[in-house]
């Protein structure tokens, strides 16, 4: 294994400088979780090594009703399983971070750390493209805001440049009667990556029968994580019935085009796309009409349908 130097950073802007100083040779880390794999493995051989784990600043959590959710990029994997403000208000990002690995890993990883490694099997990455995030990314230029929809280039890669850090993700509060859910399926569960995921977001008019607001993510079907567009504007602004939610789920599969792997094949992944996307809405459905046996579900839902 290649030797690196290790470096500390106290302050952002002490990052940043000493990313720019490094540029390509450094590789910034918080949980290390994804780090110490790829660099034992020798696919990451960097000569700096950055923590930024001592940044307090960046592992604040804070909500209220008029602005959303805000995350700084090391609140952890496990924050976002067990905030009470994350599972009332966003419970399909509380299923995401519960699927993800085990709780011993989810105490470690930081939700900054899960969306720069920009995998397309992310866990939390449909469930924030679902609630429609926004990043905040510092750099020597200063901050700028990006779309979690357009932060993803390709596998692993990302729209962040030499020095640029991402310091928060911001969730916009969720609509009145709104339901969500996130269901991962792998071979073995929350201890494997995923297969496939998807989350469902929906919002209903106040009568509870009309769809105001839709948002579908879904992982591992496409080089990045990816919104099933086609889906979602089947049912924005119509009743919604179970031949429609069946309709936007075959529209799902549609928008997937996923590669065969060994965790499963092209055309298994498709078929599992119309599966859980029915799922989701179904269970996401039956939160925003008010369910209280579906609060009461969700999380084990989400985890039993992985198996």
């Amino acid at each position: 294994m290649a030797r690196f130097e290790y470096l500390e950073a106290r302050t952002l802007r002490q990052a940043i400088s000493l990313l720019q100083r490094h540029g390509d040779e450094a590789r910034i880390v918080a949980g290390s979780t994804d780090f110490l794999v790829r660099w034992r493995q020798g696919v990451w051989q960097p000569k700096y090594v950055v923590n930024i784990g001592r940044i307090a600043s960046l592992r604040r959590i804070s909500y209220s009703r008029r602005l959303g959710l805000r995350l700084g990029a090391l609140v952890s994997v496990r924050d976002l399983e067990t905030h009470p403000q994350i599972q009332s208000n966003y419970s399909a990002l509380s299923a995401a971070a519960a699927s993800f690995a085990g709780v011993q890993v989810r105490n470690l990883a930081t939700v900054g750390g899960n969306v720069c490694n920009a995998s397309p099997a992310g866990d939390t990455l449909p469930a924030l493209l679902a609630f429609d995030a926004q990043c905040k990314i510092a750099g020597p230029e200063g901050d700028r805001w990006v779309a979690l929809s357009e932060f993803f280039t390709g596998p692993g890669r990302t729209v962040l440049q030499t020095g640029e850090i991402l310091t928060e993700l911001r969730l916009p509060p969720p609509l009145p009667n709104t339901g969500s859910l996130y269901i991962k399926h792998s071979p073995r569960g929350a201890m494997d990556i995923a297969t496939l995921g998807v989350a469902s977001v929906i919002s209903l008019e106040g009568s509870g029968r009309v769809c105001r607001n839709l948002r579908i993510g879904l992982g591992a079907v496409a080089p990045t994580p990816i919104r099933a567009s086609s889906a979602e504007s089947l049912l924005w602004g119509r009743e919604v019935t179970p031949e429609l939610i069946t309709s936007a789920a075959q529209a799902a599969k549609a928008d997937a085009k996923p590669i065969g792997d060994v965790r499963g094949s092209a055309e298994h992944r498709q078929d599992m796309v119309a599966v859980l996307t029915q799922r989701t809405l179904d269970r996401a459905l039956d939160m925003a009409r008010g369910n209280p046996m579906a609060f009461e579900m969700q999380r084990q839902f989400a985890i039993q349908a992985a198996f």
